[in-house]
């Protein structure tokens, strides 16, 4: 691995005296050999997933990359969500003048009932508020409930380039484009409008950058263009359920699962077109009904002999996610700060170079801790 290009450190020099700031030279965070930090759609155990308060939060924790999931809208605009359907993440059940807009679609194989943003223009989904949505686990965050609009994915990227000016240090990009195959299907471009929006913004072009996709044919389409907008940025390839085949694949009547991809030879084929893996947290180490660990896999050594990083996810505080042996008996809903850097630790020792977390501060103690 090597360190990021001195283009970051003069971009980030710049945008700082755009904002008023003292013209010096901002240092640019190793990429060696210290393990990342992601955060996974912003300090999401903390605020609302994907607001611009939920990324500020994860850049004051210490987050090396903040985590846009991207998807369209019905006039192309690309907005930050994790998922087409806002129903659980937005509060249009309640906006009576949406109520005829709620339907059943098919994405990626899977019917979901709900209110999609390839219904809604920017401006209408500009009045709707952001909601938590794991509202049972984090009863903490619905207090932030109806604060936040939803941003688009430009307003993110200058959301971050200000916070990388105002405190001084690089900050990472890893969006996700989410549904390649479905948006496509429904007559959209998400990969054009993707490129055209980091090709635009000076941030984008110069700060460290990782694009994932779930989808095999999207990365090796637009691969070469995103080295050309911005020389430094990687490629990652997601790692869905092993049985599941990914979906552009699968629109194609093809059969190469996941599990096949993580085979040896399937992560040879993958590094063709990626730099990184994203597998789940329980490929590295499975886990039995009862949720307690099991044998380590062999991905992350087989992903490193075929010259490939891996990238994990998604860790997360509360004793629901953990696996059993370290969760503390205090009930799903507590926040287990101990067992969490556990976790990570367990992680991070196999090898791992980077990990998604919906709780930055806590993977930035787990980190300073090696």
């Amino acid at each position: 691995m090597q360190s990021f290009s001195r283009r970051s450190v003069l971009a980030a020099s710049c945008a700082a005296a755009l904002c008023g700031s003292v013209r010096r030279a901002v240092a640019a965070p190793s990429l060696a050999p210290r393990p990342l930090v992601f955060a996974h759609r912003g300090a999401s155990a903390l605020r609302p997933e994907h607001t611009l308060a939920s990324y500020v939060k994860a850049i004051a924790d210490g987050a090396d990359f903040i985590e846009p999931d991207l998807v369209m809208t019905k006039d192309g605009v690309m907005i930050c969500r994790h998922e087409a359907n806002i129903a659980e993440t937005t509060d249009v059940a309640q906006r009576p003048e949406f109520a005829s807009r709620k339907r059943s679609l098919s994405i990626d194989g899977k019917t979901e009932t709900g209110w999609f943003t390839t219904d809604f223009t920017l401006a209408e989904l500009k009045t709707l508020r952001a909601k938590e949505r794991l509202a049972r686990l984090r009863v903490h965050n619905t207090r932030y409930d109806g604060h936040f609009d939803i941003p688009t994915f430009e307003e993110m990227i200058d959301c971050v380039a200000a916070e990388a000016a105002a405190r001084g240090r690089v900050l990472g990009l890893i969006p996700e484009i989410k549904h390649s195959t479905h948006f496509h299907a429904l007559g959209f471009d998400p990969e054009a409008a993707f490129l055209r929006t980091i090709a635009a913004h000076n941030y984008t072009r110069t700060a460290p950058l990782e694009v994932q996709s779930f989808e095999t044919g999207n990365l090796k389409r637009i691969g070469a263009d995103v080295r050309a907008i911005n020389p430094q940025a990687r490629l990652m390839l997601l790692m869905g359920e092993r049985k599941e085949v990914p979906p552009d694949l699968a629109a194609r009547g093809e059969k190469t699962t996941f599990a096949d991809l993580m085979t040896p030879a399937g992560l040879k084929d993958v590094r063709r077109y990626a730099d990184v893996i994203g597998p789940s947290l329980t490929d590295l180490i499975p886990r039995d009904a009862q949720g307690n660990w099991l044998e380590p896999s062999s991905l992350v050594e087989d992903a490193h002999a075929a010259g490939l990083l891996v990238h994990a996810y998604t860790c997360r505080p509360e004793n629901y996610f953990l696996p059993r042996q370290l969760r503390n008996g205090e009930g799903d809903a507590a926040r287990n700060v101990a067992g969490s850097i556990a976790d990570i630790r367990r992680y991070l020792d196999m090898g791992l170079d980077g990990f998604f977390t919906d709780d930055p501060a806590i993977g930035r103690i787990a980190v300073d801790q090696l």
